[in-house]
């Protein structure tokens, strides 16, 4: 799309020069905020659609509204809005917490957390573009006091300037983004459901193999029987297995070793030899599997001083309390490691089972279905180690841990392209929104909507 043919300065740096025929004014002389507002002397039993921060996607706008009667409403449930308005998150503003409010129902009301940007001399598309421009946003943010609960007055938002074209274009401009930001958000969303039903498929894969075997090609390759004959192996989550598998406990084919409880001012000791992970570290595994390095290390030392396990090398190691128990996200350490008394280390016996197959099956047990009842869940070892899983011949388990490895590598590769893809689709969509709500295209001949390439 081809810029304007004249442009001059806006004397605003975020926004640089604009189209010479623009104007550039303060928020608050083209809008007014938080007109409405629910009182205290409302009926209690007034229905209702309560939209807070949590409430609101950067991208998609209000996702989704919590249904409630005005008694029972959080004090901070008062702001009232209406078609066209902009809601602006004053609080936590690092979330960028802004969206156009469009066909609110009669009961929609939104937390005081939110400045209620109502169009007065601009058009109502225009302007709710105009407050998600990434240049606009960043400016909240940067204006905003404190740390941990960045926030910022609604009438200091009403002090910013915002580019202001004549109506006809911001009803151009308004559209030209409508239109290509929903083939952006479409196509998006077709790639997450792609990744979706490629990660179904990797845990179906992992699940077939662990359970049944090879399938028959990859068995007939690597010399193995392509149609075992099955029998019920006794447990439910594994049903029928090959017959010449066996189902073992935990505790007969390795050992479990419990995290110790390490002081904070033990932790982190410089030039340690021991890695000590926390719950954290399995989430920035290498590959989702390797433990190598933490931030926090300890030394041979502090750990028989305080009577810690030293955790060997190529042991599975995982949660066993709380929620990140139910992730059922399980990792191995590259060399000997110390682990925090919220995680159990398993050491497979190498006689018995490899730890590639240690690996695959202990992420295929949802501990979730045995942890003890309470308010936070929990395994303790001695739950675990009478956990069952199926123990194939140790020549079949590396034929599976090999065709899983190159399989689910196969899969990551392309999850990741199409990942990459949903980042670019992003900054394609923001530099679109930055690039016609500061005039740098002149959208007022846009051609009509074609298809996106799924490239």
């Amino acid at each position: 799309m081809p810029p304007y043919p004249a442009y001059r300065p806006s004397a605003v740096p975020w926004l640089g020069d604009v189209p010479e025929h623009w104007e550039v004014k303060r928020l608050k002389l083209v809008t007014t905020t938080n007109d409405d507002t629910l009182s205290e002397g409302e009926d209690p039993l007034r229905p209702i659609s309560y939209v807070d921060i949590g409430s609101v996607d950067s991208a998609q706008g209000i996702v989704e509204m919590e249904e409630m009667v005005f008694e029972d409403a959080p004090s901070r449930a008062r702001r009232l809005v209406q078609e066209g308005d902009t809601i602006v998150s004053t609080v936590r503003t690092y979330l960028r917490a802004i969206a156009p409010v469009s066909s609110p129902s009669p009961d929609m009301v939104v937390s005081t957390g939110f400045a209620v940007v109502r169009p007065v001399h601009v058009d109502p598309g225009f302007s709710s573009w105009a407050l998600r421009e990434p240049g606009f946003i960043e400016e909240i943010v940067a204006r905003s006091v404190g740390v941990s609960y960045p926030a910022i007055n609604a009438s200091e938002i009403g002090e910013l300037p915002i580019p202001l074209p004549p109506v006809g274009e911001q009803r151009a401009i308004a559209a030209f983004l409508d239109r290509e930001t929903g083939r952006i958000d479409a196509l998006v969303e077709r790639k997450r459901r792609l990744i979706e039903r490629l990660r179904e498929y990797r845990a179906a894969l992992i699940t077939r193999a662990v359970t049944r075997g090879l399938p028959p090609e990859a068995a007939l390759a690597a010399g193995l029987d392509p149609s075992p004959r099955l029998r019920p192996s006794g447990v439910e989550w594994l049903g029928e297995a090959p017959a010449h598998w066996e189902v073992a406990r935990l505790k007969d084919v390795g050992r479990l070793i419990a995290g110790s409880a390490f002081p904070e001012a033990l932790q982190g000791v410089e030039g340690a030899e021991l890695p000590f992970f926390k719950v954290g570290d399995l989430a920035k595994s290498r590959d989702g599997r390797w433990l190598e390095d933490s931030e926090h290390t300890v030394s041979y030392e502090i750990a028989a001083e305080i009577r810690a396990r030293v955790i060997p090398q190529e042991s599975v190691v995982y949660a066993k309390i709380g929620a990140a128990l139910l992730l059922n996200r399980r990792c191995v350490t590259a060399r000997p490691s110390c682990i925090d008394n919220n995680m159990t280390a398993y050491v497979p016996d190498r006689d018995q089972i490899t730890t590639d197959w240690a690996l695959y099956t202990l992420s295929l047990l949802d501990f979730g279905e045995h942890v003890n009842p309470g308010a936070v869940p929990s395994l303790s070892e001695g739950d675990q180690a009478i956990l069952p899983l199926p123990v194939p011949p140790l020549d079949e388990q590396r034929a599976i841990a090999a065709y899983l490895d190159a399989e689910t590598e196969r899969l990551d590769t392309l999850m990741a392209r199409v990942e990459t893809a949903i980042e670019r689709l992003r900054e394609h969509r923001t530099a679109l929104i930055t690039a016609a709500v500061t005039g740098q295209v002149d959208v007022r001949g846009a051609p009509p909507a074609g298809t996106l390439s799924e490239e």
